[in-house]
């Protein structure tokens, strides 16, 4: 593992901001690499206001778009809600036309087929909405660069809102309104909303516009905070307030498909990391493994047992995503082996019979082992598709570039891409692809990084110091949970490995071979264990937790890394 220790704040200004606040040094250092920097800002970290959301009509075309919406419901036209297959899309569709459904009685839902339709804004989706005469279409996490199909849609006479937060293209499609603050003429005060973050300005405004009480929107917030986890945006800003809050929600007053999701994994109260690992995953798989309708109607139901139902529905659907993904990741792990391929500087994997729903999961899996740019390829049709991720700090989107003239077609960002290419194109593009990493990735990138925000000693952690980190949540990008770096560690003697396979190190320290001592837990690194015997002086990486055992609740480290 790569140590990287972020920059200490000038101490004036740490001094300065610990005594406004009344907290110790570090806390205050942690607040200040987040930009938290006054008192004011503090207060708004600590006590996120719903009353600090932007007013919605700042948004570009928000007033073109309640006015169009309002029209459609004087004149009463059908109203098609569409949206993408995964999370933030099947929360958008079913905030959108949940919300529209106590004000219209003619809303339709489309999610596209993620084998037939592919990604975003499709041609049928557009033909089923001219075939059941719907004349207005809002699309949700899609559609900013949709030109030809926005295009085809009016030909039928359908206009579209499109309610998205990917970076437009140099053109914007010609649709009625376009709300998406990464518009370069949109001077909204926050850009880093979802899809859902989105849909959810969309219903403020008409509730504003409607003189509706904003409380009434309320119920709403457990679906965007659940977009915000799983579609992995900054939790700054109006992200931070709106999943702060839609989490009380998500545990005091869950809509019927997230109670029948928790009553089946039986967990008291849900963390935004819960929501990324545990409720994010199930609503994706009815879009990876059959279709995406599934998630919406679990989502939009209101009776509890009719949830239920569904729910047990989508979790069949989890757990067949898990068996593939499990069986996808051995089986590539094995081609690496038997093509000699694991000194590599990418992974580049195909058979033509892995799910296509789950190729990205396996393309993540497999950074587990081999730390390098992957992409996992299988037939789609008379094509191969694949999957890309990449590691921290390596730009695959533009490595892909590097390598068109092999390729059908691409699209993505940074660390996550999807291509097409023909079957005769896959063993060159293969060597491309390798050549291109090989000659542009720095050496340090292909090492897993720590990033550490702070050097503390063990006597800074105290119940209050961790009340307080506790309160930094919900951590996400820009806002993670601290991990903490301390130097001069003893083990007291308790050291040893655990688990049914010794691959976890469980240890009791003291530092500078003084003061209190505090458990540690490290999993999956019981192959370090020779660092810490006969009292070898060492450092660790590592996050602060509670322990709770026999009713007694203590502080722990969980040990992310020793040297």
């Amino acid at each position: 593992m790569r140590w990287t220790l972020k920059p200490k704040p000038e101490a004036q200004k740490v001094a300065k901001l610990a005594q406004e606040l009344g907290v110790e040094a570090p806390i205050a250092t942690l607040l200040i690499q987040r930009d938290i920097d006054t008192f004011k800002k503090a207060k708004n970290f600590f006590r996120p206001s719903l009353d600090a959301l932007h007013d919605p009509f700042l948004m570009k075309d928000m007033d073109k778009a309640v006015a169009r919406i309002e029209q459609a419901i004087a004149q009463g036209e059908n109203i098609l809600v569409f949206g993408d297959y995964d999370v933030d899309g099947t929360t958008s569709v079913a905030l959108m036309s949940s919300y529209l459904d106590t004000i219209h009685p003619q809303v339709a839902t489309y999610i596209p087929d993620r084998y037939t339709e592919g990604y975003g804004v499709s041609y049928m989706g557009i033909d089923f909405a001219a075939d059941n005469d719907m004349s207005l279409i809002i699309a949700l996490d899609c559609g900013v660069k949709a030109i030809e199909k926005v295009a085809y849609a009016k030909e039928k006479g359908i206009d579209f809102i499109i309610c998205d937060h990917h970076r437009p293209g140099d053109q914007l499609p010609d649709a009625f309104a376009i709300l998406d603050p990464k518009r370069e003429d949109c001077s909204y005060p926050y850009d880093e909303l979802c899809g859902c973050g989105v849909g959810f300005k969309l219903i403020s405004a008409i509730a504003l516009s409607r003189k509706q009480n904003f409380e009434e929107l309320l119920p709403y917030l457990d679906l965007v905070a659940t977009a915000i986890g799983a579609d992995i945006v900054p939790i700054t800003g109006e992200n931070r307030i709106l999943a702060y809050h839609g989490l009380n929600v998500i545990n005091q007053a869950p809509r019927a498909g997230f109670e029948a999701i928790i009553k089946q994994v039986k967990k008291e109260t849900l963390t935004i990391t819960d929501v990324v690992f545990i409720i994010g995953p199930r609503i994706n798989a009815a879009g990876r493994m059959v279709h995406g309708n599934h998630a919406v109607t679990l989502l939009r139901e209101t009776d509890l047992a009719t949830a239920t139902k569904f729910a047990s529905e989508v979790e069949q659907y989890n757990s067949d995503r898990k068996e593939a993904d499990k069986s996808i990741t051995q089986q590539a792990l094995d081609q690496i082996i038997e093509n000699q391929e694991e000194g590599n500087k990418t992974t580049v994997v195909f058979q033509e019979d892995w799910h296509k729903g789950v190729i990205g999961i396996v393309a993540s899996r497999l950074i587990e082992t081999y730390y390098r740019p992957t992409l996992v390829f299988t037939r789609s049709g008379d094509k191969y598709a694949a999957s890309a991720r990449s590691v921290k700090g390596f730009d695959v989107y533009n490595a892909l570039h590097e390598c068109a003239e092999h390729i059908e077609q691409f699209g993505g960002h940074k660390y996550a891409a999807g291509l097409t290419l023909l079957p005769e194109q896959y063993e060159a593009f293969k060597a491309k692809f390798e050549e291109v990493v090989a000659a542009s990735c720095d050496e340090r990138l292909l090492v897993p990084e720590i990033s550490i925000d702070s050097e503390i000693n063990l006597a800074d952690i105290t119940p209050k110091f961790h009340r307080i980190i506790k309160q930094f949540a919900p951590f996400g990008p820009l806002n993670m949970s601290p991990t903490f770096m301390t130097k001069n560690l003893t083990d007291t003697g308790y050291g040893k490995k655990v688990g049914a396979d010794q691959t976890h190190l469980k240890a009791a320290v003291v530092q500078n071979s003084r003061g209190s001592q505090i458990g540690c837990i490290g999993f999956n690194l019981g192959d370090k264990y020779d660092l810490i015997t006969n009292k070898k002086p060492f450092m660790a990486a590592y996050a602060i937790d509670q322990n709770e055992w026999n009713g007694n609740v203590s502080l722990q480290l969980r040990l992310k890394d020793i040297k």
